[in-house]
């Protein structure tokens, strides 16, 4: 697919305002010029960015965590994922968000993809990472951080994909992506 011919379809800024700059959420509002010349708004979460890691155990298990989801209100079984700090390389997040969350530490981390969850009104991608060779150390959760680490047969977690048990889109596309078509 080329990019060449898609010029008629771009929307251009005339201005961009911050809206809301909260700790976690920057809202942009952009005044665009539409490709028939006309006016509208776009309003969009500006995000710094994020990894996902799936860390696979010897016996091929996934280690998983189970987190209170606030916006939601539930309890959702997910890969451990969390997002950029400023300066930082996305390895060196992934290695941390895997220590913090589960007390892991991997021999290797393997690049797997970038994806885009909510490409309508956010700039967040997720870079996703699989974890080998994993060590147990100690968890290092945050303060204001408070889950549980499970340990998922990856047909188990298939199912419960399959059954809606789990809706998380990173977490979902991970799975898909080694348990999927391209893994056997």
């Amino acid at each position: 697919m080329s990019d060449k011919d898609e010029n008629h379809l771009e929307e251009r800024c005339i201005e961009s305002v911050r809206v809301f700059d909260g700790h976690l959420m920057k809202v942009n509002q952009d005044r665009v010029r539409l490709p028939n010349g006309a006016e509208s708004i776009r309003e969009y979460n500006v995000h710094p960015g994020a990894v996902m890691v799936i860390p696979v155990l010897d016996d091929g298990r996934y280690v998983m965590e189970r987190q209170f989801r606030y916006p939601l209100r539930k309890v959702f079984l997910e890969f451990p994922a969390g997002k950029l700090d400023p300066g930082e390389e996305p390895l060196q997040t992934a290695h941390r968000e895997l220590l913090e969350e589960t007390g892991y530490v991997a021999q290797r981390l393997e690049y797997l993809t970038t994806i885009h969850p909510v490409i309508s009104y956010s700039t967040e991608y997720i870079q996703l990472f699989a974890a080998y060779g994993l060590s147990l150390q100690e968890q290092c959760l945050d303060d204001n951080e408070f889950l549980d680490v499970v340990l998922v047969e990856p047909q188990e977690l298939m199912g419960l994909i399959r059954q809606g048990e789990v809706t998380d889109v990173k977490t979902i596309i991970g799975a898909f992506w080694l348990c999927g078509p391209r893994a056997t």
